[in-house]
């Protein structure tokens, strides 16, 4: 039997098989190999691969190092033992050298019976056409090979092919017909049972939204219910008294203006002098102002509400700051004086905190009846909450519950939560001085807002019409929304009807407090982090070289 190896190369897109029976082979692109490939793309010239015959066995003794051999996918190594269907490529040059066996022995089973006239000429015909490289010759073996092979085989064997191949056939056909019916019947129980699944389904989504809705009903009852204590503890401490007073002066030269001295009169019949419930003697009416004399300076008290809303911003309305734009009487006595009204104490007090805190007056909206006051903001203490405002539409809308937290009838309504041995002592001891006696209030922790809850009667773009309980010194107050944060600022009360108290939208005094230098807590924090990578950045860089050169 011939011996030697069948070597099926490709290059590119040509492809050629070739047969050698060498004991050395040299493949490469010198014409000294045997086996010459020539490609303009390797630069690589002289052998490639030499490979030897060593015990029936060819191995690769000598690799040219300038190219890249690939072994069945892995690197190639010298001493390589080739076996039957071995691949070597060239990856970057597409070219693959593929090895078979010409005559393949076994090592485990052998045979001393001679092969048969048959195996001699297929393996003598099968060597001719693979290394003739020509069509028509290997079609012409395989035509000699089925003849060959027909005439060997038997009728009797053919027969019983035949019948084993009818039987196969039928057998598979009749195992393809059940198994497309069972695969028939499964698909319809499939798509049966999915029906009842998304019927299930459906119901089981349905009684879902059920719970949902009745859950969430639960917890807006709930929520509804317990938002006004919440929001007590939450944003109590962040609620302020504001507690000031004003006198007026003359638009000219700036002296305080007086009530005139009262002109002493033996006449029994002459109604004694009208005292004001400041304790100031006041003349009749028709008296006018003046700067000069020893009579009583023109002087009043004042009390409102408003909320700490970050960075020493206060919120509440210019009548509660400015008292003198809505009264009047002082406005008749400003206008009859030629005189103006002048600010002489501002604080605001916090609940818990003894001490008040000193305002200014940073702008006011007259349209609006808004304004903002601030307070040194290295003063503020973190105890101090700050109330969160509401800039979404969702807790504005007729019937919703709204909650006001405000200090109705300044000091007198937290009088009324002492006992009477308490409130007579307080009247004996500060008696018509309102300061004082806040000031003590405040000492004694007595302090504290009056939260009442109600809903949303009516509304508009420019107004919020709610029926919270609250009085005179309410003003200014903030009013919660059932989100938990402020959609409005208190400035109307009617004694009336208590369901027309009104309140202006939050989104109006967002705007005159940006106007104002204010910034959220959000944008607060985000300035506050770009500052600190800011300097974290700065830190990090080199030091400039400050050596002379």
């Amino acid at each position: 039997m011939a011996s030697g190896i069948i070597i099926h190369i490709e290059v590119g897109k040509e492809k050629r098989t070739e047969l050698f029976s060498e004991e050395r082979l040299r493949i490469g692109s010198d014409e000294s190999c045997d086996l010459q490939i020539r490609s303009n793309k390797i630069e690589a010239t002289g052998v490639w691969l030499e490979i030897v015959r060593e015990n029936a066995e060819y191995r690769i003794i000598e690799i040219n190092k300038d190219l890249e051999f690939i072994f069945n996918e892995k690197p190639l190594r010298r001493f390589k033992a080739i076996a039957d269907g071995d691949v070597i490529t060239l990856p970057n040059y597409a070219i693959t050298f593929s090895f078979f066996a010409l005559a393949p022995q076994s090592s485990l089973i052998t045979t001393n019976r001679e092969q048969r006239y048959v195996a001699q000429f297929i393996s003598e015909a099968a060597i001719e056409a693979g290394t003739s490289g020509k069509p028509d010759e290997a079609k012409a073996f395989l035509r000699e090979f089925v003849r060959e092979l027909s005439r060997e085989i038997s009728w009797t064997t053919k027969l019983i092919m035949l019948t084993l191949t009818v039987g196969f056939l039928s057998g598979l056909f009749y195992l393809g017909y059940g198994f497309y019916k069972e695969l028939k019947q499964s698909r319809e129980q499939v798509q049966q049972q999915n029906e009842e699944i998304k019927n299930l389904k459906d119901q089981i989504t349905q009684t879902n939204e059920k719970i949902g809705n009745l859950d969430k009903t639960n917890k807006d009852i709930i929520k509804t219910v317990s938002l006004a204590p919440n929001l007590r503890v939450q944003y109590g401490n962040g609620v302020c008294l504001i507690v000031g007073s004003y006198d007026l002066v003359d638009k000219r030269n700036g002296k305080t203006l007086r009530y005139p001295e009262p002109v002493v009169s033996n006449d029994p019949y002459e109604p004694a002098p009208t005292i004001n419930e400041e304790g100031f003697t006041q003349p009749p009416p028709a008296t006018g102002l003046t700067t000069e004399g020893n009579g009583t300076p023109v002087e009043y008290d004042f009390v409102g509400t408003g909320f700490h809303v970050g960075n020493g911003f206060v919120l509440t309305n210019r009548h509660v700051l400015q008292p003198w734009s809505e009264d009047d009487m002082v406005k008749q006595l400003i206008k009859q004086s030629n005189g103006r009204a002048r600010i002489k104490k501002l604080v605001v007090y916090f609940p818990n905190f003894p001490q008040s805190f000193p305002i200014k007056v940073q702008q006011t909206d007259t349209r609006e009846d808004l304004g903002i006051a601030t307070i040194d903001p290295t003063l503020v203490s973190p105890d101090i909450p700050v109330l969160p405002l509401d800039t979404s539409t969702d807790s504005v809308a007729i019937g919703k519950t709204v909650v006001t937290m405000g200090y109705p009838n300044g000091p007198d309504r937290i009088l009324a939560m002492l006992d009477d041995a308490e409130i007579k002592s307080i009247s004996t001891r500060f008696g018509n001085s309102k300061q004082s006696l806040i000031a003590y209030l405040a000492q004694a922790k007595k302090i504290t807002p009056l939260t009442t809850p109600g809903a949303i009667t009516d509304l508009d773009s420019r107004r919020i019409v709610h029926d919270a309980k609250t009085a005179e010194g309410g003003s200014g107050a903030p009013l919660f929304g059932q989100s938990g944060k402020v959609i409005g600022v208190n400035f109307g009360v009617f004694t009336e009807n208590t369901a027309a108290n009104m309140a202006i939208p939050i989104k109006f005094a967002i705007d005159l407090l940006k106007r104002s230098g204010w910034k959220s807590p959000e944008e607060s924090e985000l300035e506050k982090n770009a500052q600190t990578q800011t300097a974290s950045v700065e830190t990090n860089q080199p030091q400039a070289d400050n050596k002379p050169q």
